[in-house]
């Protein structure tokens, strides 16, 4: 798992930026059918002149914060009318979708196609530029639900519906322990030391520091999703609830706080920015909660389907659904959330997870029930690349400076990392 010699780190970031002034978007990729491998231009367009980095909304610690979406009339980097449109003011165009479709060769996943490189097929997990597999973690046997990295380990953790969490080295890429859980585990994050794992009708909680295990009791069903916000975990289950708990530093547990009522069917995401809480369920809809309060404010009802991921980013919230579109949600002046924008896919979506490449570029990845995951430059949602994988990708997690992970249904996580762009040369 080392890139070059056993002293360099897996996850080590590679390289330095590159001038943005020399470099060049591809005139065939626009077309829609550049197909060098690799292709020495970009296959994205370039983002505007700016030097502020927005930063996509992870979960927090166990203090009141904030950041990340905020009242609409406190930032002004970008409006509706900037959504899912590439960069250039007046020449600005809608973004399309090359018309050719890629599809990983099965022969070569078998590892016999006769074609080599003169195969029609992608002979590659993933397409585009500017991002790479370092290595795939072997071992889970079913789909992998959760991936975690917790602060101050050098480890990583990865949950799976096979019952059990595998201890990854993250110099080694070696599995360092097998847990097992007896039963599937359902979602997995981390939030400083700790480690939650939401398992059905319990969640049980690992501090990497001290070593302590606890279990929180509470939940009815599977537990789909949880988030750390304003002092509290939260935890959506398969009734409907959402459970929260608070960390008693005196007895050193975790304690009951509040129950959330509202949605009719299991709450399978939630994500938490500018003291609010939002919620998306089984029954379609997404639930806006004040974290002070517990209230819910506003029931979001666009979406036709399961609404499988929430996000936020500066002042927008992002969502998808297996209604095949990813919507982009945004303050009145009322404070109330409305959409701006919907970019519609082909396939179901599963999970959103937003990041930024080697050069601070904002970057939304969102997987698909198709196997795939597309990468999105936004906001303009020109598309960057695509990850493949034999089964679904459920579960996206950013890791270290320049490396994220992807688990999927055949219990295998991938690491990534991302690349300098390369610079232009005459075309």
């Amino acid at each position: 798992m080392d890139l070059d010699s056993g002293s360099k780190r897996v996850f080590q970031r590679l390289g330095g930026p590159v001038d943005p002034k020399n470099q060049k978007v591809c005139y065939h990729w626009r077309a829609g059918y550049c197909n060098r491998r690799p292709c020495p231009f970009l296959h994205r367009e370039l983002p505007p002149p700016s030097s502020n980095v927005t930063p996509f909304k992870r979960t927090h610690g166990f203090v009141d914060d904030s950041s990340g979406f905020s009242d609409p009339r406190s930032r002004t980097n970008y409006t509706g009318s900037t959504w899912g449109r590439s960069h250039g003011g007046a020449n600005s165009r809608t973004v399309r979708k090359p018309e050719r479709v890629f599809k990983v060769c099965k022969y070569w996943v078998q590892g016999n196609c006769g074609y080599g490189e003169q195969c029609r097929y992608l002979h590659s997990w993933s397409l585009g530029e500017g991002f790479s597999m370092l290595t795939q973690l072997e071992g889970h046997q079913k789909v992998v639900s959760g991936i975690a990295l917790p602060s101050g380990s050098n480890k990583l953790y990865s949950g799976s519906k096979d019952e059990t969490v595998r201890v990854w080295d993250c110099q080694s890429g070696q599995c360092m322990r097998v847990i097992n859980l007896g039963a599937e585990v359902g979602c997995m994050i981390s939030e400083g030391p700790w480690v939650f794992v939401g398992m059905p009708n319990f969640v049980k909680a690992w501090n990497t520091e001290t070593n302590t295990e606890l279990s929180l009791s509470g939940p009815i069903g599977e537990v789909y999703a949880m988030v750390v916000g304003n002092g509290l975990l939260f935890a959506g289950t398969q009734d409907g609830s959402i459970l929260a708990w608070t960390f008693n530093a005196a007895t050193n547990c975790f304690e009951p706080a509040a129950s959330l009522k509202g949605h009719t069917r299991g709450v399978v995401s939630l994500v938490v920015g500018a003291n609010r809480l939002y919620s998306g369920s089984m029954d379609c809809t997404i639930r806006v909660w004040n974290l002070e309060t517990l209230q819910c404010m506003q029931t979001l009802k666009e979406h036709t389907e399961v609404v499988m991921s929430v996000l936020c980013w500066d002042q927008f919230l992002l969502s998808c659904s297996l209604d095949k579109t990813i919507k982009v949600w945004v303050a009145t002046e009322r404070g109330n959330l409305e959409v701006t924008y919907t970019h519609n896919e082909e396939q179901g979506l599963l999970t959103l997870c937003g990041m930024h490449d080697s050069e601070a570029k904002p970057i939304l990845l969102c997987s698909s029930n198709d196997n795939s995951v597309h990468l999105y430059d936004l906001p303009s949602f020109s598309e960057r690349g695509k990850i493949f994988a034999k089964q679904e990708v459920r579960a996206i997690q950013m890791g270290p400076v320049g490396v994220f992970f992807t688990g999927d249904g055949t219990g295998q996580v991938k690491v990534w990392q991302w690349l300098p762009e390369p610079a232009a040369i005459a075309q």
